[in-house]
């Protein structure tokens, strides 16, 4: 029986029944998840009194985006490797890349060091998503993928709501390496959960045809430089390096993109490049918000450490609450591109909510229920086209899918991250007031939500006979 079973109609699933532990395997899972966020949301905490021991604010950025990139090579190289070799060999291989920039990272004495550790860090955690979502294409039949997926994403909650904290007090009163180190223990226990659970995985006969194709890495290093120029270039003071740099990234990233994503995902053509492109989006759309209202609590409203990460904690909570209500809803009756367009008008309500952040006057209580129904928005959205997804994944290629997946939720990130740290690069340069830097965000992230909520109509299941060209060119 599958973990937490959905108790739907069944769907045919002919692939043969694995040898695994699933419950196991599914609490290995989520603890992988719960690995990386209580690392990216500790080390965030800790990043600025890293960088003032170290002398190092002119690499804080830097650091930031090396981490970001890293993770974009991290997930392709990953996902291709588990369609290769199976997942048990990656994933061990990840989790002991992670642990040795953890390492890297902890006994740093200089930024420099620091930055390295993070590169690694992300290599190692950004293949831990891929991996995840091949082991859940192999060993879940369909109708019981949408419930572990909304486990698996409230693997975010914990680490959400006690890391910050937790890390923050580690930081003042240990040592900021302490950030670093204490992580690894956890990433070795959730090394052995999952490795032992995976137990006897059936020989897939499709890995051999897999390892006969193209290696996609180069093109993910490609794009991963391409997206680095493209920040580089919009951050810039510099007309003609910003001009030039942004230019180059976009020659050399939107290529790279198309071909490790299925055709067709440029113009969301129904089906998969659909579902991939509007996951692209609703990240952009997302973030476009949440990476910038705790600047405004503090800058605007002068709020504490605690009340800024307060305000965006609703949102994460929603999103799960919205993820498991999605996977009790999902059946192959669900309608897809309307239950994807809901998540959609959610997210437009919950970014139109917030904008009076933007105003000192305003309630940040307010503000974290108006985010709240933005994070509701993305749980109905995920977990759905998640699975649906994962329906293209034919034996053998779950890890591609599941790299796809990623990858276009990384380059939404990317995306937003990038746009919007110009706009506040700007106001810090000009007169241009902060307000107005975050009010074109929020602008820009509902134009990004409005686009991907006309592209939703698109999003659909896998016809039963339906073959799918998966980006291996």
């Amino acid at each position: 029986m599958a973990f937490g079973g959905s108790g739907q109609s069944p769907v045919i699933d002919a692939r043969p029944e694995p040898a695994v532990h699933r419950r196991t395997l599914a609490v290995g899972l989520v603890l992988s998840t719960s690995l990386v966020a209580f690392e990216v949301t500790s080390v965030l905490t800790a990043l600025p009194t890293i960088s003032d021991e170290l002398d190092g604010d002119s690499l804080y950025g830097a650091t930031l985006a090396a981490y970001m990139l890293a993770n974009l090579v991290g997930l392709v190289a990953a996902g291709e490797q588990a369609d290769r070799h199976g997942p048990r060999r990656p994933f061990i291989v990840c989790i002991a890349i992670f642990v040795v920039g953890l390492i890297l990272a902890g006994v740093a004495n200089d930024m420099i060091v620091v930055l390295l550790g993070r590169v690694v860090q992300g290599a190692g955690a950004g293949g831990l998503a891929p991996i995840t979502f091949a082991l859940i294409g192999k060993v879940w039949p369909a109708d019981g993928r949408a419930t572990i997926l909304a486990w698996v994403s409230a693997g975010w909650v914990l680490p959400s709501l006690i890391a910050p904290g937790l890390a923050g007090w580690i930081t003042n009163e240990i040592d900021w390496r302490w950030v670093f180190i204490g992580i690894a223990p956890l990433a070795l226990v959730t090394a052995a959960v999952v490795v032992s659970a995976m137990g006897s995985l059936p020989p897939d006969p499709h890995l051999r045809a897999a390892r006969d194709r193209t290696s996609r890495v180069p093109l993910a290093l490609r794009l991963s430089l391409g997206v680095g120029l493209i920040i580089a270039g919009v951050q810039s003071s510099n007309a003609v390096l910003a001009i030039s740099a942004t230019v180059a990234g976009v020659a050399l990233g939107v290529p790279s993109f198309r071909r490790l994503m299925p055709d067709g995902v440029l113009r969301a053509r129904p089906g998969l490049p659909a579902i991939l492109a509007c996951r692209t989006l609703a990240t952009a759309a997302f973030l476009g918000a949440d990476s910038f209202i705790p600047l405004a609590a503090d800058r605007i409203h002068g709020a504490s450490a605690t009340a800024q990460g307060f305000v965006i904690i609703g949102a994460a909570l929603a999103w799960s609450v919205g993820s498991a209500l999605s996977s009790r809803r999902s059946s192959a009756r669900t309608n897809l591109a309307r239950s994807s367009q809901g998540g959609f008008v959610l997210l437009i309500i919950g970014l139109a909510g917030v904008m009076p952040v933007l105003s000192a006057d305003w309630s940040l209580v307010a503000t974290f229920a108006t985010w709240s129904v933005a994070g509701l928005g993305m749980g109905f959205l995920f977990v759905p086209t998640s699975a649906a997804a994962l329906e293209y994944a034919d034996s053998g290629n779950e890890g591609t899918i599941g790299s796809q997946i990623n990858l276009a939720d990384n380059v939404g990130f990317a995306l937003m991250g990038g746009l919007g740290g110009a706009t506040v690069a700007a106001s810090d340069r000009t007169q241009w007031p902060l307000s107005h830097a975050l009010a074109s965000n929020l602008m820009l992230a509902i134009l990004f939500a409005l686009v991907g909520l006309v592209l939703a109509r698109g999003i659909s299941r896998r016809p039963s006979s339906g073959i799918m060209s998966h980006g291996n060119k």
